[in-house]
């Protein structure tokens, strides 16, 4: 049967532009959320973001390419360009066995905004011919194979806020079924706008907390919805084998993923969190855990009341009393929610909790919930000796997803 493992990671977030930056931030519990400067938000009730800082997109991609692509595009490759460093794929493997899977929750939407003004103050004549290439959902999947001749599958997943978690899913079961034999799998995005604020705001999605130290707080009582956040997260995904016969650093073992619908609500999820349990439960019995196995959760933790709740219930339903003993936690109290990339973030600390036996905490969490019972690693980061880390995510549309992730056994 062939295995799946993690040979290299990229990361663009809004606590750190690398891996290790992020990582070290994140156990020392920084807040990425902060007051959006690059619009003006008065006439909005929102005034926060997790927004990526100080990147520097000359470092991976040409200056006179920049213009034709959008931001998440640019976080895609930088991202994917670290990742491919990290894990010295290159020159290792055949270009036809070589794929990409990388999802995005929207899309350029940076690039839709300015061209339709284009359009609307000036004509068509002002509307850019790299507009729509610069738009489509696809276009960072594209960019990235293009890369790195890779020639093999490619996919772009889009499932709202569990694109990540799918993308990355999707691409294990292609290495897995002998479709490849290694994936540049993850997700990004960069849709902090005037539109996408006041479209989150006016449907009561977003948090309208004043303070950047208490907005986003999965978890907490006084929690009141999310924080939009922005960056991308990529993985190199390959067959151990493959992995092994070229001496590759291995971080983990990718074991077990479970995808299922509510088939409820097109935004709320299941109350009762049944289709996320199944897909806890459906990536639990692929990776083969055992009753001893001792748990890590990077919970979907959006900080909104519906999923807090929802996402606590459904990991009791899925684990019964071994919730309890779980070490649980969101990263999202730090980064704000990257939508389409946040998956692919939390896929990547799941791997680094396996390595370290370090939890990151919910930061922000000054009153627990009455309702949710269970151990989200309040304000600081503990040791832990996890011997199974599991990521997961709910999208709008009833998307859930479910990844696990193992030490590596030879």
């Amino acid at each position: 049967m062939r295995r799946v493992v993690v040979t290299g990671m990229g990361a663009i977030t809004p606590v750190g532009n690398d891996i290790d930056t992020m990582w070290a931030n994140m156990l020392a519990g920084v807040n990425g959320v902060e007051k959006i400067t690059s619009f003006d938000t008065s006439d909005l009730k929102v005034h926060l973001a997790g927004t990526v800082k100080n990147f520097e997109p000359e470092k991976y991609i040409e200056k006179r390419e920049l213009r034709k692509l959008d931001i998440y595009c640019q976080y895609a490759i930088a991202a994917a360009q670290q990742a491919v460093d990290d894990s010295g794929i290159l020159g290792n493997i055949n270009e036809e066995r070589f794929g990409v899977y990388i999802g995005a929750g929207i899309g350029g939407l940076h690039s839709f905004v300015n061209n339709v003004t284009a359009l609307n103050e000036g004509g068509p004549r002002k509307v850019s011919p790299f507009f729509i290439p610069m738009m489509i959902g696809n276009i960072a999947t594209g960019n990235v194979a293009i890369r790195f001749n890779a020639k093999g599958v490619s996919l772009s997943v889009m499932s709202a806020c569990a694109t990540g978690t799918h993308s990355i899913g999707e691409a294990f079961h292609a290495i897995k079924d002998g479709y490849a034999d290694a994936i540049i799998a993850g997700g990004t995005e960069a849709v902090i706008a005037p539109l996408t604020i006041a479209g989150f705001q006016n449907m009561k999605a977003l948090s309208t907390n004043e303070d950047p130290e208490t907005a986003s707080r999965p978890f907490d009582k006084n929690r009141d919805g999310f924080v939009m956040g922005e960056g991308a997260g990529m993985l190199v995904l390959e067959e151990y084998e493959h992995a092994k016969a070229r001496g590759a650093k291995i971080y983990a073992e990718f074991a077990g993923y479970g995808n299922t619908c509510d088939a409820h609500h097109v935004t709320a999820p299941d109350p009762e969190g049944a289709g996320l349990a199944r897909a806890i439960k459906i990536a639990m019995a692929e990776a083969g855990t055992t009753d001893d196995d001792q748990l890590y959760i990077n919970a979907h933790g959006t900080s909104t009341h519906l999923n807090d709740l929802t996402e606590t219930m459904a990991f009791k339903s899925a684990l019964g009393e071994k919730a309890y003993d779980a070490n649980i936690s969101s990263t999202k109290s730090m980064t704000g929610h990257m939508l389409g990339a946040t998956g692919a973030i939390e896929a990547i600390v799941s791997v680094l909790t396996l390595r370290d036996g370090m939890i990151p905490p919910t930061i922000h969490l000054n009153e627990q919930d009455e309702e949710l019972d269970l151990n989200y690693t309040p304000n600081k980061a503990v040791n832990a000796d996890i011997d199974v880390a599991l990521s997961t995510s709910l999208g709008f549309g009833g998307h859930n997803a479910c990844l696990a992730f193992k030490k590596v056994d030879a």
